[in-house]
């Protein structure tokens, strides 16, 4: 894999992340201040404008994702897992470090964890 893809991967994560912390605590200002008090209003217009952001960037996230995981193998499951990561607020920070931590280990020849204990569980 090249690095730039991982880099580029590393960079997604983390702006998704951040944007997604960003709209939750925006929709708490949008939902949990009374209806037209100035919190209110100003979490309405942050939560449309982080939100669109927040959304056009998680498709971004899913190609990188995508492409990261296909280049290292990385079984359907946990690659679904790494792209819904995105999703979940402090998802992709988790699903980001299991993802380089995967890239060290197949640069380096040693097998992933889950596939070290698929092969003790068929010998």
């Amino acid at each position: 894999m090249k690095p730039g893809v991982l880099a580029f991967y590393r960079v997604m994560a983390y702006v998704t992340a951040v944007l997604l912390i960003l709209l939750c605590l925006t929709m708490v200002l949008k939902y949990l201040w009374p209806e037209g008090s100035s919190m209110q209003l100003l979490g309405d217009q942050w939560t449309t404008t982080i939100g669109i952001g927040h959304g056009y960037l998680y498709i971004v996230y899913l190609f990188v994702a995508l492409v990261t995981t296909v280049q290292l193998r990385i079984p359907y499951g946990r690659m679904l897992l790494v792209l819904l990561a995105g999703t979940i607020p402090f998802g992709a920070f988790f699903a980001e470090r299991k993802v380089v931590l995967w890239h060290r280990l197949r640069t380096s020849g040693e097998p992933l964890p889950f596939e070290a204990a698929a092969s003790e569980a068929t010998s």
